[in-house]
């Protein structure tokens, strides 16, 4: 869909939207509403309402990089072993890899673990493995049931593959990669959930603490000439 029409219906929205709040505060007026609280909270309810049909309507970004675990503090947290924190990790190369591709002039938005709904190109949440038995995990990739993202994945592991000298798990290997919840928040027709390594083993923790610029390199390339970008590619 065209800038055009985006902005087009963005006008119309804000017209009805406003038409409707103004049909509001007739009614609450013409009833004499006595539980102005009630009103209040009606109104903040329609206010949201208004904003998430407002995100919906406006044109994708290029690019959304989430960095997994952000900005919870209980729940789902992420891994943790010894002195490594999956969700430092997380964050360190999804800004990395933002920041190398806004170098290259691509609009990327970086998003935490929980977000308001967002409509992208291209879609990547960033993540490290962890399990119950050392070094029995790896790398892997997780995407929803759709050919684009299917061909993303490909695309990500003929470069990450070659790289990574550890164990490589199936596609959507877990339900978790297979169904991953911010597939309902973040709208993208290509999306990835990357794995990229078991931040509980020693070896690979070990091996990625010092290549963690060089992976975030390898996603903003690999989301780069997804885009069809002609940029150079980083040396592992």
């Amino acid at each position: 869909m065209s800038n055009y029409m985006y902005n087009t219906m963005f006008i119309l929205f804000c017209q009805f939207f406003i038409s409707l709040t103004n049909t509001l505060f007739a009614i609450i007026h013409i009833m004499n509403l006595k539980n102005k609280t009630a009103a209040f909270f009606a109104i903040l309810i329609l206010l949201l309402i208004g904003f998430i049909l407002y995100q919906s309507l406006k044109a994708p970004v290029s690019v959304v990089i989430q960095a997994g675990h952000e900005g919870r503090t209980c729940g789902n947290t992420g891994a943790v072993c010894k002195n490594y924190k999956e969700v430092v990790w997380n964050i360190k190369v999804a800004d990395m890899a933002a920041a190398q591709l806004k170098k290259w002039g691509i609009d990327v938005k970086r998003v935490p673990a929980d977000t308001l709904p967002v409509r992208a190109k291209i879609a990547v949440a960033i993540h490290f493995d962890s399990a119950k038995h050392r070094c029995h995990s790896g790398a892997s990739v997780g995407y929803p049931d759709n050919n684009a993202s299917r061909t993303f994945a490909q695309h990500w592991k003929a470069i990450y593959k070659p790289y990574f000298p550890f164990v490589w798990h199936a596609d959507n290997f877990t339900d978790n990669l297979k169904e991953y919840y911010a597939y309902h928040t973040i709208f993208a027709p290509k999306f990835l959930v990357l794995e990229l390594g078991e931040i509980t083993c020693p070896k690979q923790t070990h091996w990625l603490e010092p290549r963690l610029k060089t992976i975030a390199r390898l996603i903003a390339y690999t989301i780069a000439t997804e885009l069809g970008m002609k940029v150079k590619r980083v040396k592992g």
